[in-house]
């Protein structure tokens, strides 16, 4: 097989499982936890979000691990320590060790899923990179589609202590054998390839250090425009469904509007390589970052009538598709790639930082205020300060010049 797609095809493979069993499977499983342990609610997912704060925590460091070593070491050990803290998980008996073990996992998440996987596509692939992060979100998209129906018939025949126990020795005996199969070479240069306005440089150029990013405004307008951006994806992604109820929608209708994102999600990046593969992430990145205030006002204004439901969907499943790939590409384009991994993972970090936020702050803001309007306004604030960061950052040239 051709190095290139035996990369993608290894990293398909694990980003499905990891995905699946990291971050999807407990949506499935968190009734049967309460069931069993007799925790509450706001515990069992607490240490969930504890396990998104600890991934974007420690997102840089594993970043300047990845620039240094690749990814068939770090995503490797990634794989061994999902298998034991999902073993860990499984043997919980104890709200304390409950909470270490998604600890555990939160490191295990920065070590094995989409900013590692990215990382370590944009050092082997150079500047060919772009088109293999959207090829990957593809098969990525996948992995609530096969883990939430594969988790519930597991938790019905297993039970969820060894549901966690099994996806625990699919870690280390399928993910951590295909992450050993990556390349170990050091970063290959840019390869040579069609001329487009993706992938031109000029020579003047050469990739920003960590401590340069850093110093640059446009990495903060980003940064924030991430986090803002994830914030309000998390905070969705948990209130989605019970708002259009409030609606006055049917909880059928409500549900069945909701599995809109999911297609919508895998039609946006099946769009962004095809009909936007010779823009550059920046322009790419203002579709995606306009169409959340514009889905979230129409959800405000018209949430009564099932086509604004219908309309929402289609437009944050979309945006929230082409974000990935934009999280892939454009710390490259704007930054460079020879420190790709420590630069991107600074990013990520306020972001899962963010999304570990989102949940706890819409049950704080519908504790106070129940009705809709109140948090879609809230939320269509986020949007609109994450599009107008988005575009500052993306307005500015990043030349090393104003940097150093």
């Amino acid at each position: 097989m051709h190095p290139a797609r035996k990369t993608i095809a290894v990293l398909a493979v694990t980003q499905i499982l990891s995905w699946g069993s990291l971050y999807y499977a407990i949506a499935v499983l968190a009734p049967q936890i309460r069931l069993e342990t007799g925790w509450r609610a706001e515990a069992v997912l607490g240490a969930f979000s504890l396990s998104l704060l600890v991934s974007g925590l420690v997102a840089t460091p594993v970043g300047v691990l990845l620039d240094r070593h690749g990814g068939r070491l770090v995503m490797g050990a990634g794989s061994l320590v999902s298998g034991a803290g999902m073993l860990l998980l499984s043997r919980s008996h104890s709200l304390p060790l409950y909470f270490a073990a998604w600890a555990v996992l939160g490191l295990a998440m920065a070590l094995t899923m989409y900013e590692a996987a990215f990382a370590t596509i944009n050092r082997e692939f150079g500047a060919r990179g772009r088109q293999a992060i959207s090829t990957l979100t593809l098969f990525g998209g996948f992995a609530s589609t096969v883990f939430w129906p594969l988790t519930q018939q597991l938790d019905q025949l297993l039970g969820w202590r060894d549901t966690y126990a099994l996806y625990g020795a699919l870690q280390i005996a399928v993910c951590l054998p295909l992450h050993l199969l990556l390349a170990g070479r050091p970063p290959a240069a840019p390869a040579a390839g069609p001329t487009t306005a993706a992938t031109v440089t000029t020579a003047a150029e050469r990739s920003h250090t960590l401590h340069e990013a850093l110093r640059h405004p446009a990495f903060w307008k980003l940064a924030l425009a991430f986090a803002a951006n994830s914030f309000i994806f998390s905070a969705m992604s948990v209130q989605l469904i019970p708002m259009f109820v409030q609606f006055g929608h049917a909880p059928a209708l409500a549900v069945a509007l909701a599995a809109l994102v999911g297609p919508m999600q895998v039609a946006g990046r099946v769009g962004e390589m095809t009909l936007g593969r010779h823009a550059l992430p920046q322009t790419i990145g203002k579709f995606t970052f306009a169409a959340l205030p514009a889905a979230l006002l129409v959800l405000l204004l018209f949430g009564a009538r099932q086509w604004a439901l219908a309309l929402y969907c289609t437009l944050y499943g979309l945006s929230n598709g082409i974000l990935t790939i934009v999280k892939g590409t454009l710390p490259a384009a704007l930054f460079g790639r020879e420190n790709y991994g420590a630069i991107a993972g600074a990013l990520a970090g306020p972001a899962l930082v963010a999304r570990a936020a989102g949940p706890l702050a819409v049950a704080a803001i519908i504790a106070r205020a129940p009705a809709p309007a109140v948090l879609l306004t809230v939320l269509l604030g986020f949007a609109l300060v994450s599009l107008a960061s988005y575009l500052a950052a993306t307005r500015q040239r990043v030349a090393l010049a104003e940097a150093v």
